[in-house]
């Protein structure tokens, strides 16, 4: 039987490898490659059991990477991963089908009506439109808040570029929210060491980018007493509880299951191939002594993109293996590009989003040449057949931006009927981010150098719990 599981595992990594091997588009060669040993590892598993290996019968305890044991993706069908996002649908990715792909658990109505009651006041905007959709042990962390036991928050952000756009905001502003409303402490990690492997960066720039992207998160509002932002590139080489945390996970993982959790090739630097690691420190508590001392059963939820729980099915894996609780997780959506769900947006292409650097006059004329449209062809279909809220990108943004539900719910009604067309929905988008971009502008401007030292400076932070 362990023969059986061990062989389980690896064919799982090495199906998840040879899919994106193939969302990659390599040569051939490496594909056929990573194809001939999937079959002789099938063929290796049918000698060990006398059966064939099938997908949803194998024995259990899969790879770190897939902790129900992921199917091979479809040709055609979404393929995510932290490094890519791809659907052929204009609706954007299929979330139901990612939850059962990820083996995460969907926030329904239930768990939203819990934290509701835990919290003692209405759920954020992003839980009541199913913006963040799907979690990990959320009622685990609810269980320990109400019995007055400790969690923690951590997110992050990898910072290629100066300016952030609309899109990057959206973990930050959740997080906000979950930090006032649960009253815990919060680890920002800036994955500035992560950019300068995967991009064309220096190291100085990849930390500058790592500050000015931390102004930005600081201008959302995080309270300075309860927040620790930092740089891997920075405290990785002052914190020794940091990185034995990061070495003690680097040696429960293996080369074979990270390539199939993240399709790492052989033609990858070994910078990569150990990069998940450091991602998932963060998640145990003692690897911030001067926040938690010595205590290393603190449980950490983290909020984040679905994109990015690769690493984090890893760490849940690895957890039990070196005595520390497994992180829970709150998933959210992805944030469409303007030109639609199915595009991509880009830091090299300014037309793709809008960016927090944006003017009033440049938002107003992104909207209006850019954002995709559910509307008809001509201004009488539409009136006569009305529009499609589930691809316009005006209307998407407004769920994600206009706090009012039964304003919103009004515009879906007016726009699906006809009686609202699309450059008024476009006017009504363009009047929620204007002033949005305006006072995020003026509050990123409040925050100086000092003040990026000061929440980046390792230190206790104040919190209610002992």
């Amino acid at each position: 039987m362990a023969s059986a599981m061990e062989l389980t595992s690896e064919i799982v990594a090495q199906e998840e490898l040879v899919k994106a091997l193939r969302a990659r588009k390599v040569s051939k060669e490496e594909i056929d490659s990573a194809t001939q040993k999937l079959s002789l590892l099938k063929t290796s598993y049918k000698a060990a059991t006398g059966e064939d290996y099938k997908a949803d019968c194998s024995p259990e305890n899969p790879a770190p990477g897939n902790e129900r044991g992921l199917d091979a993706t479809e040709a055609g069908e979404d393929f995510v991963d932290p490094w890519m996002v791809q659907t052929s649908s204009a609706k954007g990715v299929d979330y139901d089908k990612l939850i059962v792909r990820f083996g995460s658990s969907k926030i329904d109505q239930e768990l939203i009506n819990r934290i509701e009651r835990a919290i003692g006041q209405k759920p954020h905007r992003f839980l009541r439109r199913g913006i963040f959709f799907s979690h990990r042990d959320m009622n685990q962390v609810l269980d320990a808040y109400e019995n007055k036991k400790p969690f923690y928050l951590y997110t992050g952000r990898g910072p290629s570029s100066e300016a952030m756009h609309l899109g990057h905001l959206i973990p930050f502003i959740f997080t906000k929210w979950l930090q006032d409303v649960f009253n815990v402490p919060l680890v920002i990690q800036m994955t500035d060491d992560e950019k300068y492997l995967w991009k064309d960066l220096t190291l100085d720039q990849a930390y500058g980018y790592a500050v000015e992207n931390a102004k930005d998160i600081i201008a959302c509002g995080f309270d300075i007493k309860k927040t620790f932002i930092f740089s891997d590139l920075e405290y990785m080489g002052s914190s020794s509880d940091f990185y034995r945390n990061v070495v003690k996970i680097q040696k429960h993982v293996t080369f074979n299951q990270v390539k199939g959790i993240f399709g790492f090739t052989d033609s990858d630097s070994i910078g990569k191939i150990s990069f998940p690691a450091i991602q998932a420190a963060p998640s145990f508590s003692n690897s911030f002594p001067q926040i938690f001392r010595d205590r290393a059963d603190i449980q950490c939820l983290i909020p984040c993109a679905i994109d990015q729980d690769p690493y984090f099915r890893m760490t849940r894996d690895v957890a039990p293996r070196i005595g520390y609780p497994k992180p829970a997780l709150l998933h959210s959506t992805f944030f469409p590009a303007l030109q639609g769900a199915q595009t991509k947006m880009s830091a090299s292409d300014p037309n793709s989003s809008i960016f927090l650097t944006d003017s009033a006059k440049q938002i107003k004329n992104k909207v209006n040449k850019h954002a995709f449209s559910g509307g008809r062809d001509t201004v009488e279909e539409h009136r006569q057949f009305g529009g499609n809220c589930d691809v316009d990108v005006s209307f998407m943004y407004l769920t994600f931006f206009l706090e009012d539900d039964d304003r919103l719910e009004q515009i879906r009604k007016d726009y699906t009927s006809g009686a609202l067309l699309t450059g008024d929905l476009k006017k009504i988008l363009i009047e929620v981010l204007q002033p949005l971009v305006a006072e995020h502008q003026a509050r990123r401007q409040e925050v100086t150098d000092e003040v990026v030292k000061e929440f980046m400076s390792p230190r206790k932070l104040f919190y209610d719990f002992q």
